[in-house]
């Protein structure tokens, strides 16, 4: 750790896990200073923040439009310790807490809009946006005993406002920006809460429309601000409750993005290079998808049932380009593009049944079933290999089939003693089918423990610590093109997390304060092994368990109201990640190398001072710094001995937002990365496949509300 970085955790002594959070808060009685109270539904039933023994970060949908987080790599900035990978907007991997891994068929990290889970596979997961939100959780460690083998490194949860029974509201919004050196754009948003009839029937509709935007350039090709965005994000809500116990919540989701130029990759001078052909234009990056949902509740009184019914269906075209550059062991010798599809499907189903009395034994008990089917089409497969061009297709099916069992019980001993413990057993079967090759088929399971102390030594003062385990399926790698030689299997990771943190509220509630401290045992990990390149091909490589490596955290944060008007909040998070041992030959790591994409240092820190311009014209300013340390990447496969690691920018971004109110009406100004930084956000330049800070943009945002 740098010196620096030791002087502002120091500094700061507090933890970084929910600066802002949740909308289901009461105020703290006869304190004119005092914090709100946050309520989380991280563990699936309604608890204070401060009594959850794990660190989440929770932020409420006002504070969401305040900070300008609009898309998940937003978010990623907003979360110290949260990285990610993006190949073109709305295709995204993410990382947490060093669990950092862009190989292997899951994902480390679940992502739920509800109670629906978006995630089909390590790749497929859908895009959502910050529209008509009550919050965003973030939970941080392994959640694999509540929220199955995808949540390996934590969760991210959408919590949407849901229909209100008794009140016709909505708002109407425009927001029209520039981008430094591209395009303008435009976003119009509108809401609407419709009741039906009175305390049984309501309807949500959200629905956002967008154009333009774009600061990308393809010259050969003539084009100009081509990564501009059109937009259409549509939400259908219903909440129906037939007799006083139940409740029937109704969901649909119609999406559609579509970019001319949609890789994302772009070079320093925010042009976009096309391999073998600078001239050609790739197809136009379109995601499609519908989400269908039915969630029931009902209320026995002592505990409460609940089902949720999913079915997503995608259909998501995308172009791809690479290019083996000057720093990579091709020299520039190696290049190719192609057309993608990726349609596919899932249904999902959910039962749970949780405690809702106020006994001193608070529990839940459920079963969750997930089918998913995923595509991958390339019909036109285009490779440069020492100066000749070959043209190749690919197409395979991966399905899987999946159910789980969980439990989780805590145990209230005293008034300063809590004790908890759950499990998960997690069983699915995979197959994958490369035509014209045979299918492959495997069957991974596992039990995922947990267990969690925490100790109220004085009142709104908890130390807690938790010990869990995370699981991530293994999977396929498929055939040799060439021969028609199937490759080896790749065996699951696993990992265990050990965790210990503080939280209180000091300064008579005026001054919340988070502290976390972990380490993590990442076995089996998935890495690049052996490359292999045939001439009538091109590029083919398999993923292979290499072995150990280890994590080291630390997280700080705070929220302080200093006075009426002024709210502060920072966050930091350090981590140290490393392979440490090694299992497999012909690696792309070695023992000491960095795990990819985790930044050793991150920071987030705002304010927000609310004013009144005139008695009956209140407003607000609003600022904020998110700083990130350059991000390695490691792949001695690729990149000659010299070239490892490859690192992303340290990069820091100022957003700033002032807003008045008058009557029903307001209107904001705005500007996001205030300095125009433009700086790489991925490591993995040098194969001409990362994408870049997006450039200032400023714009002005006119509402109203009814």
């Amino acid at each position: 750790m740098k010196l620096t970085h030791i002087n502002i955790l120091v500094f700061t002594l507090v933890a970084f896990s929910a600066p802002c959070a949740d909308a289901q808060t009461k105020a703290i009685e006869n304190e004119d200073l005092a914090l709100e109270e946050i309520i989380v539904t991280a563990n699936k039933r309604e608890e204070r923040l401060i009594d959850v023994p794990m660190a989440i970060t929770a932020i409420t949908g006002l504070e969401l439009e305040a900070r300008g987080i609009d898309t998940i790599q937003d978010l990623s900035f907003a979360v110290p310790g949260m990285t990610m990978r993006e190949d073109g907007p709305g295709s995204y991997q993410i990382f947490l807490r060093g669990i950092a891994n862009a190989y292997g068929g899951g994902a480390l990290v679940s992502i739920y809009q509800d109670e629906i889970p978006l995630v089909l596979s390590g790749y497929e997961i859908l895009p959502t946006r910050v529209m008509d939100l009550a919050r965003v959780e973030v939970l941080k460690g392994p959640q694999g005993t509540l929220y199955g083998q995808g949540a390996v490194g934590g969760a991210v949860r959408y919590i949407t406002n849901r229909p209100l029974l008794n009140s016709f509201e909505g708002s109407l919004e425009a927001n029209l920006y520039n981008v430094a050196s591209g395009d303008w754009g435009d976003f119009i948003t509108g809401i609407a809460n419709i009741p039906v009839v009175e305390d049984q029937l309501a309807f949500r509709i959200a629905a956002e429309f967008g154009n333009g935007g774009g600061w990308q350039d393809q010259p050969e090709a003539d084009i100009e601000d081509g990564n501009g965005e059109d937009l259409r994000n549509i939400r259908f809500q219903g909440l129906w409750k037939p007799v006083e116990p139940m409740d029937v919540f109704f969901t649909y989701v119609n999406y559609h993005a579509d970019y001319e130029l949609g890789q994302g990759y772009e070079q320093p001078d925010r042009t976009v290079y096309v391999a073998v052909d600078p001239a050609h234009r790739l197809i136009p990056k379109i995601w499609n998808y519908d989400v269908y949902n039915l969630e029931a509740h009902y209320d026995f009184g002592a505990a409460e049932l609940m089902s949720s019914t999913s079915y997503l269906k995608m259909d998501l075209q995308y172009p791809f380009s690479y290019y083996g550059g000057p720093d990579t062991v091709y020299e520039g010798t190696l290049s190719g593009y192609s057309d993608r599809y990726n349609p596919g499907h899932q249904f999902s189903q959910e039962l749970r049944l949780s405690s809702t009395d106020d006994s001193p034994l608070q529990w839940t008990v459920g079963t969750f079933y997930r089918d998913v089917n995923i595509e991958t089409n390339i019909p036109n497969g285009v490779t440069g290999y020492y100066g000749e061009v070959y043209y190749f297709t690919y197409y395979v099916t991966n399905t899987s089939k999946s159910y789980s069992f969980f439990a989780d019980a805590s145990y209230q001993i005293n008034d300063q003693w809590n004790i908890g413990a759950g499990a998960r057993y997690f069983k699915d079967k995979q197959t994958e089918e490369y035509i014209p090759n045979p299918v492959q088929s495997s069957t991974f399971d596992s039990v995922d423990p947990r267990i969690y102390a925490s100790w109220t030594y004085a009142d709104n003062r908890n130390v807690y610590a938790s010990i869990t385990k995370g699981f991530r399926s293994g999977g396929f790698n498929g055939f040799d093109y060439a021969t028609g030689a199937e490759l080896p299997d790749f065996d699951p990771e696993s990992l265990w997390s050990y965790e210990l943190g503080y939280k209180a509220t000091i300064l008579d509630g005026a001054l919340f304060l988070d502290l976390a401290a972990y380490y993590t045992s990442y076995n089996d990990m998935l890495r690049r092994g052996l490359i292999l390149v045939d001439n009538a091909i091109g590029l083919q490589s398999f993923t292979s368990n290499i072995g150990k490596a280890e994590i080291k955290g630390l997280e700080a944060g705070f929220t302080w109201r200093a006075t009426d008007a002024l709210t502060l909040n920072l966050s930091a998070s350090f981590i140290d990640a490393e392979v440490t041992q090694l299992d497999a030959e012909g690696s792309a790591n070695i023992e000491g190398d960095p795990i990819d994409y985790v930044p050793e240092f991150s920071l987030s820190v705002g304010g927000n001072y609310d004013f009144n311009w005139r008695s009956d014209m209140p407003g607000y300013i609003r600022a904020s710094y998110n700083y990130r340390d350059e991000m390695p990447y490691v792949d001695r496969t690729s990149f000659p001995a010299a070239n490892v690691p490859q690192y992303s920018d340290k990069i820091g971004l100022i957003d700033a937002r002032l807003g008045l109110t008058f009557g029903r009406t307001y209107t904001e100004l705005y500007v996001q990365n205030l300095t125009n930084e433009n700086k790489y956000i991925d490591p993995y330049h040098a194969w001409n496949n990362a994408n870049r800070t997006r450039p200032r943009a400023i714009g002005i945002v006119f509402g109203v509300t009814f």
